[in-house]
């Protein structure tokens, strides 16, 4: 039986999972779970990147202590787009920030003075414009003269400092580094002409590794600290979303993949970068994918509208868990207004709550009051913002989706698994929820040669793992919050 570690590390937690794969099946042991969140620092948002680093190792310890130190490998993903900078001596140069920060507002404009939109869109292998994204962080420290940008010497995307710090292996996995927009897919190398015209240094950015890289043994120290006398890291699939994508458990072609979380993630399969003129105008992006795969997908806020309502309730001394905000929405009164949840105000609002009512009034809606009201008006418009992507994805990939598959975390929300069968008209599967730690752990079975293809551990997983089926209902009330949805869309996808 192998035995494999997966380091899983979302916006809002982190887990440390055993996997024991034996007998066609894999079984997942969680052994450690702790908090993820940025902090607010003199105005700004970072990620205390230390605590994490602190956080794996424990949970390395435990799965050592638990379960033996004859380990095959371990491997971490993360969340896309946020860094690090190192100095000549490979020491960090400051805390990370947080994609929410606000020091990208705007930033994605000034780029577009420098170098044409359509020319970044080709040279990034067709990667869709967020103010978030990596290209506009970097950016933002060139424009404010950041003294960390002078002095850097690797560029290091959060999976890769993390891997660093296990084996002093500096690289960048290539899921990861496709959703910076500084890197070309097509050409397999870092966009120099983007990073030109935009006075971004070259220098900064390490060679790029596929999943499966075996980056080396953990450094002594490390190892002597947790416990474990010899064990390999591998890069798995390090964006979460692809480890996630590994484990989607379809036996056809034209399904969809959602991985639902703090953000939803919406997206197919294909064997090419799709760079066309629709791509473009519906802002879909074609990123890396583990073993040669492409994934067109569109970001969607997601759970994140929940999550941050939960937290805002909590600080006024009412407290719920996701079950009760899911109950409390599912006897409310439905579509009482209708949201479109990728509205900026929603990145990173101080209030979540008084953020969706402030937007209902806004555009002439009746503002949602309960908090079964806001949870409900979130959740029916996330649906109905995955039946508007699912459309543009049949519409550039020239095909008709058939199944919506859910994974992750959020595919435990039923409620949001009924609205979307509903919304969209289409059977929706749900599971596994841990598809992120089992995609992370296929991969690394693949590269150690226990698992011959990821075909084979797509094979192992269906086999493994229970799916539950949502088919859709009456659509009569649906089509009617369409025609409201797509009116709050005027001039943006």
């Amino acid at each position: 039986m192998g035995k494999y570690i997966a380091v899983d590390i979302g916006a809002e937690s982190g887990r440390v999972i055993v996997g024991l794969l034996g007998e066609g099946k894999l079984e997942l042991q969680e052994v450690h779970r702790f908090a993820n969140g940025p902090v607010r620092v003199m105005g700004h948002l970072h990620w205390d990147v230390l605590h994490l680093f602190d956080e794996i190792k424990r949970g390395l310890a435990r799965a050592a202590q638990e379960h033996g130190d004859d380990f095959v490998s371990v491997g971490i993903d993360t969340w896309a787009i946020d860094y690090g900078l190192l100095d000549a001596n490979g020491q960090l140069l400051g805390n990370p920030f947080a994609y929410r920060d606000a020091r990208t507002e705007g930033m994605m404009e000034q780029a577009f003075h420098h170098i044409p939109q359509r020319q970044i869109f080709e040279q990034s292998g067709g990667i869709q414009f967020l103010s978030v994204n990596t290209l506009y962080q970097l950016l933002a420290m060139v424009k404010a003269g950041s003294p960390q940008l002078t002095l850097a010497q690797d560029f290091l995307l959060m999976p890769d400092l993390l891997h660093f710090w296990l084996t002093g292996v500096r690289a960048c996995e290539y899921t990861n580094a496709t959703t910076t927009q500084c890197y070309d897919s097509l050409a397999g190398e870092w966009s120099a002409p983007i990073l030109d015209a935009l006075g971004i240094p070259k220098h900064i950015f390490p060679h790029v590794i596929h999943p499966g890289t075996v980056l080396g043994p953990l450094l002594p120290e490390v190892a002597e600290e947790v416990g474990v006398a010899s064990l390999k890291v591998v890069a798995p699939a390090t964006h979460d979303t692809a480890s996630a994508v590994v484990a989607v458990p379809a036996a056809d072609e034209n399904f969809a993949w959602l991985s639902s979380g703090t953000w939803s993630l919406l997206g197919a399969i294909h064997d090419k970068a799709i760079i066309t003129e629709e791509a473009l105008a519906y802002n879909i992006s074609s990123y890396g994918g583990a073993g040669g795969m492409v994934l067109p997908w569109k970001n969607i806020m997601g759970l994140w509208l929940v999550q941050e309502c939960r937290r805002a309730w909590a600080k006024g001394g009412d407290e719920y868990s996701y079950d009760d905000l899911t109950r409390m929405a599912a006897s409310a009164k439905p579509f009482l207004a209708i949201l479109d949840p990728d509205h900026p105000s929603f990145l990173a609002p101080p209030d979540m709550p008084e953020a969706i009512r402030s937007y209902c009034r806004e555009s002439g809606q009746r503002a949602p009051e309960t908090h079964g009201e806001i949870i409900r008006t979130a959740l029916e418009s996330l649906a109905l913002r995955y039946r508007w992507v699912i459309e543009k994805l049949d519409i550039v990939l020239k095909r008709k989706t058939e199944t919506l598959h859910i994974v992750g975390g959020g595919s435990q929300n039923q409620l949001l698994n009924q609205f979307a069968a509903d919304a969209t008209q289409l059977p929706v599967i749900t599971g596994p929820v841990e598809a992120t730690a089992i995609g992370n752990v296929a991969v690394q079975a693949v590269a150690s040669g226990e698992l011959e293809s990821l075909a084979d551990a797509r094979e192992m997983i269906r086999q493994t793992f229970a799916v539950e089926t949502f088919k859709p209902g009456d659509n009569t009330a649906w089509e009617e919050a369409y025609r409201r949805f797509l009116a709050q869309l005027p001039g943006r996808t």
